[in-house]
């Protein structure tokens, strides 16, 4: 049962557009990053959302690495495809722009691609296949980002947690949103427990000498230094597929990577040669497939919701009360808090109310 104190949507929305154009990010701009952050509380996926509004982006905005006014370049631009250099900005920002001329490419083409270099960090992946989905297509996307993962039988981190997603319309009240990590765990939910005081489960982190690490702080602190890694789905050599894992997390650099020309593995770690900080230069890759070149937009709603209830009632384990399909939890979970709010632990409640002193806002929240 919840127990952390809930703010309203509306509140904190309020509250992080403020706080965004005190720290230089114009409005407009300002209003899309709140709504990417929000949207992952609102889907229960709270790694990456008001948990990483101040270190993730404030604090980078802050120490350089993070151009709080995006100018987004378009490099190349045919009929179907779309290259952008994001000069270091908001990454969700030029991540919008993007996902806006995709889907009026596909309207016209059937389909449409994008890619983007010079970024930062973009939000929950699920949010721009989702802007897909809602003008009745398919989105699919991932991104690269600093090397915390290591490639089967590696202790290295090479690679980003790179999520691959996809998102598809469906005749449901929800949409099939895949969304996830090619690593076990990502760095968001290893943040999340450490913040919250938990430690990490065993096995989702190798160390240097092959074995693995539990406390979230000493993961933290020791990734940053090349002592430890991630690993890829299906965890550490290949009886358990974790070369699957390391396959799919490769893909998603090089599509990330290469369609631009951008940097890669190593060179996005956001230290300079010296250790000092820098811009992390990240790429994210974007594809939209419109249903309506194909067999229609209703055909495929109603097959892809075929399958997934066929899924859904087919027969259970033992024990098990349902099963789910991809993106159901996520919405079940904005039907528990569509009502109340975001929940707001302690760490969070601290963070908003020193932002809110230091600005000089005038906002009270239900916590105080």
């Amino acid at each position: 049962m919840e127990t952390r104190p809930y703010v309203s949507w509306d509140l904190m929305s309020r509250f992080m557009i403020d706080v965004f154009k005190a720290y230089g990010v114009p409005e407009a701009d300002a209003a899309i990053c709140a709504d990417v952050l929000l949207e992952s509380d609102r889907r229960g996926i709270e790694s990456h959302g008001c948990n990483r509004f101040k270190p993730i982006y404030l604090d980078r905005i802050k120490n350089g690495t993070l151009l709080p006014v995006t100018n987004c370049e378009i490099v190349k631009d045919t009929p179907t495809t779309v290259v952008m250099d994001a000069h270091n900005g908001m990454g969700m920002v030029a991540s919008y722009k993007m996902m806006e001329l995709l889907i009026e490419k596909a309207k016209i083409y059937g389909m449409a691609g994008g890619t983007i270099f010079n970024s930062t960090h973009y939000g929950i992946a699920g949010y721009w296949s989702t802007m897909a989905e809602k003008a009745g297509m398919i989105g699919i996307t991932g991104t690269n980002a600093r090397p915390s993962v290591a490639p089967t039988f590696g202790v290295e981190p090479m690679m980003g947690t790179n999520p691959l997603t996809f998102t598809m319309p469906t005749d449901e009240a929800f949409p099939f949103n895949f969304d996830c990590a090619t690593s076990i765990v990502q760095n968001g939910k290893i943040e999340f427990y450490e913040r919250s005081g938990k430690e990490t489960p065993a096995g989702l982190v190798v160390t240097k000498d092959g074995n693995t690490m539990t406390d979230s702080g000493e993961i933290l602190k020791e990734m940053r230094k090349g002592n430890c890694a991630l690993l890829p789905i299906g965890g550490m050599g290949e009886e358990t597929g974790g070369f699957k894992g390391y396959g799919f997390t490769t893909i998603v650099e090089i599509l990330s990577a290469a369609l631009a020309g951008g940097p890669h593995t190593k060179a996005l770690t956001g230290k300079d040669a010296d250790g000092n900080n820098d811009f992390y230069r990240l790429g994210h890759f974007f594809f939209v497939i419109n249903p309506a070149f194909f067999m229609g937009e209703d055909t495929f709603r109603h097959t892809s919701g075929d399958i997934l209830r066929t899924l859904r009632n087919s027969e259970k384990a033992p024990g098990a009360e349902r099963i789910y399909t991809a993106g159901e939890k996520e919405w079940l979970a904005w039907q528990e808090r569509k009502d109340k709010g975001v929940p707001v632990g302690e760490t969070i409640q601290k963070e908003l109310i020193q932002l809110r002193n230091e600005l000089n806002l005038p906002y009270t929240f239900p916590f105080e």
